[in-house]
């Protein structure tokens, strides 16, 4: 029996290009020379470490972590959950997710947000959480609505969740969108389109879960994170192992 790998290269046929003029704003944000790598210190790659105290229970139910007493946010009430996983399907424990998200009518609670859909007075759009030692999150929210966006004339962006993990330490940070089920504007996105295969978009394309749904409560979707394979542990006097 093989043993897993420990490292996976990095397939670049599955990642958007820098460059897609169909997104608009990515011909001015597309870098035109070679990147430069920066190493990281020390400190950085090290802490800070998160742990049960950084995270507040409530900080997972975005239902109620804004709302005023007795009330609650407008719109389709859904479980969003999954799993943090290596390449290799091992759960990643005590792993901090973040998630930010519009409201049900589709408006982010920012002042640079100027769409005509109103703010959700009991809905912040935020939320955190740790994974457990399988590596589960869970969070509780509204599904956020479609808005438009000013790319061409009728672009709209399909409803979606933005994703934050953290590894160890601030500077290891994936950031993606998570986007659901069913959903008609996907195929119709510039920024979705963007990604060369089709099989990375369903992976960001959260699934109905009608097991996880609450009766006459909260419908259900499963988006499980897949991290790339495993990295040593790190030793401040062995930096060239790492």
């Amino acid at each position: 029996m093989s043993r897993p790998a420990d490292y996976y290269q990095r397939d670049r046929a599955i990642h958007p290009p820098a460059y897609a003029p169909d997104y608009k704003t990515s011909v001015a944000r597309s870098p035109r020379f070679s990147l430069i790598s920066l190493e990281h210190s020390v400190g950085e790659m090290t802490g800070p470490v998160f742990g049960q105290n950084d995270i507040d229970p409530g900080d997972a139910d975005l239902l109620t972590n804004y709302a005023q007493p007795g009330e609650g946010p407008i719109g389709e009430r859904i479980i969003l959950h999954g799993r943090v996983l290596d390449e290799n399907a091992r759960p990643l424990p005590r792993t901090m997710v973040e998630i930010w998200q519009a409201n049900a009518g589709g408006r982010y609670r920012h002042k640079k947000d100027t769409y005509l859909a109103p703010i959700d007075p009991n809905f912040g759009g935020c939320g955190r959480t740790l994974t457990d030692e399988t590596g589960y999150y869970a969070f509780r929210t509204v599904k956020p609505g479609a808005y438009p966006w000013r790319n061409k004339v009728n672009d709209w962006r399909p409803a979606h969740v933005h994703v934050s993990v953290f590894g160890s330490g601030f500077v290891q940070r994936l950031i993606t969108q998570c986007y659901f089920e069913g959903d008609p504007l996907i195929p119709r996105c510039p920024i979705v389109q963007s990604i060369p295969d089709p099989d990375a978009i369903e992976q960001l394309t959260a699934r109905l879960d009608m097991k996880a749904t609450i009766p006459l409560d909260t419908i259900a979707y499963r988006f499980d994170i897949v991290l790339r394979g495993r990295r040593s542990t790190l030793f401040e006097n062995r930096m060239e192992g790492n």
